[in-house]
Protein backbone atom coordinates (compact mmCIF):
# COMPACT_ATOMS: atom_id res chain seq x y z
CA UNK A 1 0.00 0.00 0.00
CA UNK A 2 1.22 3.50 -1.14
CA UNK A 3 2.25 5.31 2.48
CA UNK A 4 -0.07 8.19 1.50
CA UNK A 5 -2.84 6.04 1.84
CA UNK A 6 -1.45 4.93 5.58
CA UNK A 7 -0.05 8.68 7.31
CA UNK A 8 -1.78 11.86 5.80
CA UNK A 9 0.39 15.14 7.33
CA UNK A 10 -1.27 18.70 7.28
CA UNK A 11 1.42 20.86 5.68
CA UNK A 12 1.08 23.37 8.60
CA UNK A 13 2.98 20.82 11.18
CA UNK A 14 5.54 21.85 12.87
CA UNK A 15 8.92 19.53 14.77
CA UNK A 16 8.69 21.14 18.18
CA UNK A 17 11.19 21.53 20.90
CA UNK A 18 12.66 23.49 24.01
CA UNK A 19 15.93 25.19 24.07
CA UNK A 20 16.52 26.92 27.91
CA UNK A 21 12.90 26.52 28.72
CA UNK A 22 11.67 28.38 25.84
CA UNK A 23 9.64 26.55 22.82
CA UNK A 24 11.16 26.57 19.15
CA UNK A 25 9.08 25.23 16.14
CA UNK A 26 11.01 24.72 12.89
CA UNK A 27 8.80 23.74 9.74
CA UNK A 28 8.45 21.22 7.17
CA UNK A 29 9.11 21.35 3.35
CA UNK A 30 6.33 20.20 1.23
CA UNK A 31 6.32 16.24 1.52
CA UNK A 32 4.66 13.36 -0.61
CA UNK A 33 2.92 13.09 2.54
CA UNK A 34 1.00 16.25 2.64
CA UNK A 35 0.00 15.77 -1.06
CA UNK A 36 -2.95 13.91 -3.27
CA UNK A 37 -1.89 11.36 -5.93
CA UNK A 38 -1.84 14.24 -8.77
CA UNK A 39 0.68 15.86 -6.70
CA UNK A 40 -1.04 19.13 -5.86
CA UNK A 41 -1.77 20.32 -2.20
CA UNK A 42 -3.34 17.98 0.01
CA UNK A 43 -6.43 20.71 0.20
CA UNK A 44 -6.93 20.47 -3.41
CA UNK A 45 -5.38 23.88 -4.67
CA UNK A 46 -2.57 24.33 -6.85
CA UNK A 47 0.76 24.09 -6.65
CA UNK A 48 2.53 27.42 -4.28
CA UNK A 49 3.53 29.89 -6.15
CA UNK A 50 5.90 32.81 -4.25
CA UNK A 51 6.61 36.53 -4.39
CA UNK A 52 9.70 38.65 -3.25
CA UNK A 53 9.85 42.53 -3.27
CA UNK A 54 13.13 43.87 -3.67
CA UNK A 55 13.64 47.81 -3.13
CA UNK A 56 16.53 49.53 -3.85
CA UNK A 57 17.39 53.31 -3.53
CA UNK A 58 18.96 55.59 -5.39
CA UNK A 59 18.09 54.70 -8.86
CA UNK A 60 20.58 53.85 -11.69
CA UNK A 61 22.58 55.21 -14.74
CA UNK A 62 20.42 54.49 -17.43
CA UNK A 63 23.62 54.85 -19.70
CA UNK A 64 24.69 51.97 -18.13
CA UNK A 65 21.75 49.93 -17.14
CA UNK A 66 19.22 49.98 -20.02
CA UNK A 67 20.11 47.01 -22.47
CA UNK A 68 21.16 47.77 -25.92
CA UNK A 69 18.45 45.25 -27.78
CA UNK A 70 14.90 43.74 -26.40
CA UNK A 71 13.08 40.53 -26.69
CA UNK A 72 14.06 37.32 -25.60
CA UNK A 73 17.92 38.16 -26.53
CA UNK A 74 19.01 41.39 -25.16
CA UNK A 75 22.77 41.73 -24.09
CA UNK A 76 23.02 42.53 -20.31
CA UNK A 77 24.61 45.96 -20.10
CA UNK A 78 27.19 46.90 -17.61
CA UNK A 79 25.36 47.25 -14.78
CA UNK A 80 23.20 43.94 -15.77
CA UNK A 81 26.17 41.89 -16.08
CA UNK A 82 25.92 40.35 -13.00
CA UNK A 83 22.92 38.25 -13.86
CA UNK A 84 24.88 36.78 -16.68
CA UNK A 85 27.70 36.28 -14.61
CA UNK A 86 25.84 34.37 -11.96
CA UNK A 87 23.80 32.34 -14.56
CA UNK A 88 20.62 33.48 -13.91
CA UNK A 89 19.69 35.82 -17.06
CA UNK A 90 17.27 33.43 -18.81
CA UNK A 91 15.14 33.87 -15.33
CA UNK A 92 15.50 37.90 -15.56
CA UNK A 93 12.74 40.33 -17.34
CA UNK A 94 13.88 43.75 -17.28
CA UNK A 95 10.97 46.62 -18.14
CA UNK A 96 12.26 49.88 -19.63
CA UNK A 97 10.98 53.75 -20.87
CA UNK A 98 7.87 53.07 -18.79
CA UNK A 99 6.11 56.07 -17.79
CA UNK A 100 4.74 56.46 -13.18
CA UNK A 101 1.82 58.13 -13.62
CA UNK A 102 1.86 59.28 -9.82
CA UNK A 103 0.42 62.76 -9.31
CA UNK A 104 1.99 63.33 -6.12
CA UNK A 105 3.95 66.83 -5.42
CA UNK A 106 7.52 66.21 -6.05
CA UNK A 107 9.64 66.23 -3.15
CA UNK A 108 12.59 64.23 -4.44
CA UNK A 109 12.95 60.83 -3.79
CA UNK A 110 9.31 60.32 -2.47
CA UNK A 111 7.41 60.19 -5.70
CA UNK A 112 8.89 57.49 -7.41
CA UNK A 113 8.63 55.48 -4.86
CA UNK A 114 5.10 54.53 -5.85
CA UNK A 115 6.49 52.07 -8.60
CA UNK A 116 5.98 49.65 -5.56
CA UNK A 117 2.31 50.10 -5.08
CA UNK A 118 0.47 52.19 -7.96
CA UNK A 119 -1.10 54.59 -4.88
CA UNK A 120 -0.07 57.91 -4.91
CA UNK A 121 1.69 58.86 -1.80
CA UNK A 122 0.19 60.64 1.73
CA UNK A 123 2.14 63.90 2.50
CA UNK A 124 3.44 63.11 5.99
CA UNK A 125 4.44 65.52 8.62
CA UNK A 126 7.41 63.66 9.94
CA UNK A 127 9.88 66.25 9.32
CA UNK A 128 12.00 66.69 6.41
CA UNK A 129 11.34 65.39 3.19
CA UNK A 130 8.30 63.02 4.20
CA UNK A 131 5.57 61.09 2.66
CA UNK A 132 3.52 57.94 3.63
CA UNK A 133 1.72 54.97 1.77
CA UNK A 134 -1.00 55.86 0.06
CA UNK A 135 -2.40 51.88 -0.50
CA UNK A 136 -1.03 48.51 -0.22
CA UNK A 137 2.44 47.75 -1.84
CA UNK A 138 2.34 44.46 -4.35
CA UNK A 139 3.66 42.46 -1.59
CA UNK A 140 0.54 42.83 0.50
CA UNK A 141 -1.71 42.82 -2.49
CA UNK A 142 -0.20 39.18 -3.43
CA UNK A 143 -0.22 38.32 0.62
CA UNK A 144 -3.70 39.01 0.78
CA UNK A 145 -4.46 37.06 -2.37
CA UNK A 146 -2.38 34.07 -0.67
CA UNK A 147 -4.44 34.35 3.02
CA UNK A 148 -7.76 34.33 1.34
CA UNK A 149 -6.63 30.95 -0.90
CA UNK A 150 -4.19 29.11 1.36
CA UNK A 151 -3.30 30.97 4.14
CA UNK A 152 0.07 30.02 5.95
CA UNK A 153 1.37 30.67 9.36
CA UNK A 154 3.50 33.82 8.48
CA UNK A 155 1.17 36.48 5.80
CA UNK A 156 4.49 37.84 4.90
CA UNK A 157 8.15 38.49 6.04
CA UNK A 158 10.17 41.95 5.65
CA UNK A 159 13.94 41.71 5.73
CA UNK A 160 16.52 44.56 5.10
CA UNK A 161 20.12 44.49 4.35
CA UNK A 162 21.93 47.83 5.18
CA UNK A 163 20.33 50.10 8.25
CA UNK A 164 22.12 53.61 7.27
CA UNK A 165 19.28 55.03 5.56
CA UNK A 166 18.47 58.94 4.92
CA UNK A 167 18.55 61.20 8.02
CA UNK A 168 16.30 63.99 6.07
CA UNK A 169 13.79 61.61 4.40
CA UNK A 170 10.91 60.21 6.57
CA UNK A 171 7.50 59.03 6.78
CA UNK A 172 6.49 55.07 5.82
CA UNK A 173 7.44 55.14 1.90
CA UNK A 174 10.75 56.18 3.30
CA UNK A 175 11.43 53.80 5.73
CA UNK A 176 9.37 50.81 4.55
CA UNK A 177 9.35 48.77 1.61
CA UNK A 178 6.25 47.05 2.38
CA UNK A 179 2.92 48.02 3.72
CA UNK A 180 -0.71 46.82 3.82
CA UNK A 181 -3.94 47.76 4.46
CA UNK A 182 -6.49 49.45 2.24
CA UNK A 183 -6.01 53.82 1.22
CA UNK A 184 -6.86 55.81 4.22
CA UNK A 185 -5.97 52.73 6.53
CA UNK A 186 -2.50 52.01 5.92
CA UNK A 187 0.29 49.72 7.99
CA UNK A 188 3.66 49.98 7.24
CA UNK A 189 5.59 46.79 7.48
CA UNK A 190 9.15 47.61 8.92
CA UNK A 191 12.42 45.55 7.82
CA UNK A 192 14.35 43.62 9.87
CA UNK A 193 18.16 43.92 8.85
CA UNK A 194 19.51 41.47 11.64
CA UNK A 195 20.00 38.19 10.60
CA UNK A 196 20.07 36.82 14.00
CA UNK A 197 16.51 38.55 14.50
CA UNK A 198 14.68 37.01 11.36
CA UNK A 199 16.02 33.38 12.44
CA UNK A 200 14.18 34.03 15.50
CA UNK A 201 11.09 34.96 14.47
CA UNK A 202 10.97 31.84 12.18
CA UNK A 203 11.94 29.40 15.08
CA UNK A 204 10.45 31.45 18.16
CA UNK A 205 12.03 33.20 21.32
CA UNK A 206 15.89 31.59 22.03
CA UNK A 207 16.88 32.15 25.23
CA UNK A 208 20.49 33.45 25.50
CA UNK A 209 23.30 31.47 27.18
CA UNK A 210 23.59 33.09 30.81
CA UNK A 211 27.64 32.78 29.92
CA UNK A 212 30.17 31.74 28.06
CA UNK A 213 30.29 28.16 29.42
CA UNK A 214 26.59 27.72 29.05
CA UNK A 215 26.28 25.43 25.79
CA UNK A 216 23.39 26.15 23.71
CA UNK A 217 21.41 23.68 22.21
CA UNK A 218 20.64 24.23 18.02
CA UNK A 219 16.97 24.07 16.91
CA UNK A 220 17.48 20.61 15.59
CA UNK A 221 18.95 19.25 18.71
CA UNK A 222 15.61 20.41 20.40
CA UNK A 223 13.60 18.86 17.94
CA UNK A 224 15.25 15.57 18.33
CA UNK A 225 12.39 13.61 19.35
CA UNK A 226 9.98 15.35 17.36
CA UNK A 227 12.08 14.83 13.75
CA UNK A 228 12.71 11.17 14.91
CA UNK A 229 8.95 10.46 15.71
CA UNK A 230 8.04 11.37 12.00
CA UNK A 231 11.02 9.87 10.43
CA UNK A 232 10.01 6.76 11.17
CA UNK A 233 6.19 7.38 9.78
CA UNK A 234 7.29 8.51 6.05
CA UNK A 235 8.50 6.81 3.08
CA UNK A 236 11.81 6.82 2.02
CA UNK A 237 11.65 9.32 -0.54
CA UNK A 238 10.12 12.07 2.04
CA UNK A 239 12.71 10.78 4.55
CA UNK A 240 15.44 11.95 2.04
CA UNK A 241 13.88 15.41 1.79
CA UNK A 242 13.80 15.68 5.19
CA UNK A 243 17.42 14.51 6.08
CA UNK A 244 18.39 16.69 3.05
CA UNK A 245 16.75 20.34 4.89
CA UNK A 246 17.78 19.67 8.49
CA UNK A 247 21.06 19.82 6.70
CA UNK A 248 20.43 22.76 5.00
CA UNK A 249 19.15 24.65 8.59
CA UNK A 250 22.50 23.27 10.34
CA UNK A 251 24.01 25.00 7.53
CA UNK A 252 22.40 28.26 7.69
CA UNK A 253 22.65 27.94 11.29
CA UNK A 254 25.88 28.10 11.66
CA UNK A 255 26.39 30.71 8.89
CA UNK A 256 24.46 33.51 10.78
CA UNK A 257 26.28 32.23 13.91
CA UNK A 258 29.71 33.09 12.14
CA UNK A 259 28.10 36.90 11.33
CA UNK A 260 29.84 38.14 14.26
CA UNK A 261 28.67 40.77 15.86
CA UNK A 262 25.69 40.80 14.14
CA UNK A 263 23.92 37.50 14.56
CA UNK A 264 24.62 37.03 18.36
CA UNK A 265 21.92 37.75 20.86
CA UNK A 266 21.76 41.16 21.57
CA UNK A 267 22.21 42.73 25.47
CA UNK A 268 19.74 45.43 25.02
CA UNK A 269 15.81 44.21 23.66
CA UNK A 270 16.49 46.59 20.30
CA UNK A 271 17.55 44.07 17.88
CA UNK A 272 20.01 45.59 15.20
CA UNK A 273 23.67 45.23 14.46
CA UNK A 274 26.59 47.65 15.34
CA UNK A 275 28.82 48.08 12.35
CA UNK A 276 29.93 51.62 11.37
CA UNK A 277 28.44 52.71 8.37
CA UNK A 278 30.74 51.40 5.36
CA UNK A 279 31.74 48.58 7.73
CA UNK A 280 29.03 45.93 7.14
CA UNK A 281 29.07 42.84 5.51
CA UNK A 282 26.35 43.82 3.19
CA UNK A 283 26.98 40.87 0.63
CA UNK A 284 27.01 38.62 3.22
CA UNK A 285 24.18 39.75 5.37
CA UNK A 286 22.29 39.58 1.90
CA UNK A 287 23.57 36.00 1.36
CA UNK A 288 22.23 35.15 4.65
CA UNK A 289 18.98 37.04 4.24
CA UNK A 290 18.37 35.33 0.64
CA UNK A 291 18.77 31.90 2.45
CA UNK A 292 16.54 32.31 4.92
CA UNK A 293 13.46 33.84 2.58
CA UNK A 294 14.45 30.29 0.76
CA UNK A 295 14.11 28.12 4.01
CA UNK A 296 10.47 30.14 5.03
CA UNK A 297 9.57 29.42 1.00
CA UNK A 298 10.45 26.21 1.53
CA UNK A 299 8.78 25.26 4.78
CA UNK A 300 5.50 26.67 3.40
CA UNK A 301 6.03 28.89 6.61
CA UNK A 302 5.06 31.84 4.31
CA UNK A 303 5.26 32.37 0.79
CA UNK A 304 5.73 36.46 0.35
CA UNK A 305 8.36 38.07 1.37
CA UNK A 306 10.25 41.80 0.68
CA UNK A 307 13.82 43.12 1.00
CA UNK A 308 14.28 46.61 1.83
CA UNK A 309 17.92 46.44 0.68
CA UNK A 310 19.06 50.07 1.28
CA UNK A 311 16.09 52.87 1.65
CA UNK A 312 14.88 55.95 -0.45
CA UNK A 313 18.02 58.25 -0.38
CA UNK A 314 19.93 55.97 1.19
CA UNK A 315 23.10 57.14 3.02
CA UNK A 316 24.69 54.22 3.46
CA UNK A 317 28.61 53.64 2.05
CA UNK A 318 28.93 50.35 0.49
CA UNK A 319 32.03 48.65 2.48
CA UNK A 320 31.85 45.65 -0.61
CA UNK A 321 32.82 48.16 -3.15
CA UNK A 322 36.68 49.46 -3.51
CA UNK A 323 35.61 53.01 -4.33
CA UNK A 324 32.46 53.53 -2.34
CA UNK A 325 34.59 56.15 0.05
CA UNK A 326 31.25 58.50 -0.59
CA UNK A 327 27.72 57.46 0.73
CA UNK A 328 25.78 55.72 -2.06
CA UNK A 329 23.39 59.01 -2.29
CA UNK A 330 26.54 60.94 -2.66
CA UNK A 331 27.76 58.71 -5.88
CA UNK A 332 24.72 59.22 -7.30
CA UNK A 333 25.01 63.06 -6.91
CA UNK A 334 28.43 62.43 -8.51
CA UNK A 335 26.89 60.33 -11.34
CA UNK A 336 30.38 58.93 -11.13
CA UNK A 337 32.46 55.28 -11.46
CA UNK A 338 31.79 54.96 -7.50
CA UNK A 339 27.87 55.40 -8.53
CA UNK A 340 28.57 52.38 -11.32
CA UNK A 341 29.93 50.00 -8.89
CA UNK A 342 27.66 50.62 -6.52
CA UNK A 343 24.93 49.78 -8.64
CA UNK A 344 26.51 46.72 -10.36
CA UNK A 345 26.73 45.72 -6.74
CA UNK A 346 23.00 45.58 -5.67
CA UNK A 347 22.93 43.93 -9.16
CA UNK A 348 24.80 41.53 -7.69
CA UNK A 349 22.69 41.00 -4.91
CA UNK A 350 19.28 40.41 -6.40
CA UNK A 351 21.47 37.86 -8.32
CA UNK A 352 22.53 36.25 -5.27
CA UNK A 353 18.75 36.08 -4.17
CA UNK A 354 17.99 34.34 -7.95
CA UNK A 355 20.75 31.65 -7.60
CA UNK A 356 19.71 31.17 -3.74
CA UNK A 357 16.52 30.39 -5.10
CA UNK A 358 17.23 28.31 -8.14
CA UNK A 359 20.02 26.41 -6.18
CA UNK A 360 16.90 25.18 -3.33
CA UNK A 361 14.51 22.63 -4.37
CA UNK A 362 11.03 22.21 -3.39
CA UNK A 363 9.86 18.77 -2.67
CA UNK A 364 8.58 18.23 -6.43
CA UNK A 365 12.06 18.68 -7.50
CA UNK A 366 11.87 21.86 -8.72
CA UNK A 367 13.80 24.95 -7.64
CA UNK A 368 12.56 27.74 -6.19
CA UNK A 369 12.60 29.98 -8.78
CA UNK A 370 10.57 28.13 -11.22
CA UNK A 371 8.11 28.77 -8.61
CA UNK A 372 8.77 32.26 -7.55
CA UNK A 373 8.06 35.63 -9.13
CA UNK A 374 10.52 38.74 -7.76
CA UNK A 375 10.00 42.30 -8.42
CA UNK A 376 13.13 45.10 -7.83
CA UNK A 377 12.80 48.83 -8.39
CA UNK A 378 13.76 52.02 -7.06
CA UNK A 379 12.14 55.16 -6.33
CA UNK A 380 14.31 57.03 -9.08
CA UNK A 381 15.43 56.15 -12.82
CA UNK A 382 18.63 57.76 -12.05
CA UNK A 383 20.01 59.71 -8.92
CA UNK A 384 21.33 63.01 -10.26
CA UNK A 385 18.54 64.42 -11.53
CA UNK A 386 15.96 62.72 -9.10
CA UNK A 387 13.89 61.63 -12.57
CA UNK A 388 10.70 59.28 -11.64
CA UNK A 389 10.39 58.46 -15.38
CA UNK A 390 12.20 54.96 -16.90
CA UNK A 391 12.67 53.82 -13.46
CA UNK A 392 14.47 50.43 -13.70
CA UNK A 393 12.24 47.47 -13.53
CA UNK A 394 13.56 43.75 -12.90
CA UNK A 395 11.91 40.63 -12.27
CA UNK A 396 12.89 37.58 -11.73
CA UNK A 397 11.56 34.18 -11.99
CA UNK A 398 8.79 33.37 -13.24
CA UNK A 399 6.39 32.21 -11.56
CA UNK A 400 5.73 28.63 -12.64
CA UNK A 401 5.22 29.99 -16.37
CA UNK A 402 3.44 33.03 -15.95
CA UNK A 403 6.01 34.86 -17.61
CA UNK A 404 7.81 34.73 -20.39
CA UNK A 405 10.79 32.08 -20.10
CA UNK A 406 13.78 33.29 -21.50
CA UNK A 407 12.93 36.36 -20.06
CA UNK A 408 12.65 39.29 -22.02
CA UNK A 409 13.59 42.47 -22.24
CA UNK A 410 10.52 45.15 -22.64
CA UNK A 411 11.07 48.35 -23.90
CA UNK A 412 7.95 50.83 -23.62
CA UNK A 413 9.99 53.53 -25.87
CA UNK A 414 13.59 53.93 -26.46
CA UNK A 415 15.42 56.34 -25.24
CA UNK A 416 16.27 59.71 -27.34
CA UNK A 417 19.98 59.95 -25.82
CA UNK A 418 21.63 58.28 -22.78
CA UNK A 419 21.04 60.93 -20.27
CA UNK A 420 17.42 61.54 -21.57
CA UNK A 421 15.42 60.25 -17.93
CA UNK A 422 11.87 61.96 -19.14
CA UNK A 423 10.93 60.12 -22.39
CA UNK A 424 8.86 56.94 -21.20
CA UNK A 425 5.06 55.65 -21.96
CA UNK A 426 2.84 53.42 -21.04
CA UNK A 427 2.34 52.70 -16.54
CA UNK A 428 4.47 51.04 -14.51
CA UNK A 429 1.36 49.60 -12.05
CA UNK A 430 1.31 47.20 -15.64
CA UNK A 431 3.68 45.57 -14.13
CA UNK A 432 2.24 45.11 -10.93
CA UNK A 433 -1.09 43.75 -11.93
CA UNK A 434 0.84 41.38 -14.38
CA UNK A 435 2.51 40.04 -11.30
CA UNK A 436 -0.71 39.90 -9.40
CA UNK A 437 -2.45 37.88 -12.07
CA UNK A 438 -0.08 35.14 -11.54
CA UNK A 439 -1.96 34.14 -8.04
CA UNK A 440 -5.11 35.47 -8.86
CA UNK A 441 -6.12 36.04 -12.76
CA UNK A 442 -9.38 37.61 -11.82
CA UNK A 443 -8.06 40.73 -10.09
CA UNK A 444 -9.43 43.60 -12.13
CA UNK A 445 -6.94 46.53 -10.80
CA UNK A 446 -3.89 47.51 -8.83
CA UNK A 447 -3.42 51.08 -7.76
CA UNK A 448 -6.18 54.34 -7.65
CA UNK A 449 -6.20 57.20 -10.00
CA UNK A 450 -4.14 57.76 -12.88
CA UNK A 451 -1.75 55.50 -11.55
CA UNK A 452 -4.54 52.19 -11.67
CA UNK A 453 -4.45 49.73 -14.00
CA UNK A 454 -6.66 47.41 -15.43
CA UNK A 455 -4.68 46.39 -18.30
CA UNK A 456 -1.60 43.66 -17.72
CA UNK A 457 1.59 44.27 -20.00
CA UNK A 458 0.90 40.61 -22.07
CA UNK A 459 4.35 41.39 -23.71
CA UNK A 460 6.38 39.81 -20.66
CA UNK A 461 3.38 37.19 -20.11
CA UNK A 462 3.90 33.19 -21.27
Amino acid sequence: MHVLDKFKLSRRHLLRGLIGGSAVAIGLPPLEAMMGRSRTAAAGGDLPKRFISFFFGNGVQLRNFEPSNTGPDWTPSVQLQPFADAGVKDFVTVCTGMRNRTESQPITHHEGITVMSGYDYVPSNAGGFASDWGGPTIDQVIAGIIADQTPTPVRSMQVGVTKFDSPVDNGTAAKAASARGEPGAVTALFPQQNPRAVWQSLFGEFEAPKDDRELRLSVLDAAKADIDALNQRLGQQDKQRMEAHLQSISELETKISALAPICEFPTEPLDENVEDNGEENLFEINRVMSELIAYAFTCDITRVASNLFCSVASESVFGDVAVSSSTHHGHSHSDDEGYNQNIQFIMSCIAQLMVTLRDTQDAMGESLLDSTLIFASSELSQGWSHSWQRQPIIIGGHGRNHLRYPGVHYQAVPQQNPNDDQTADGNTTDVLLTLARAFDPSIPSIGAGQMMSTTPLTNIMA
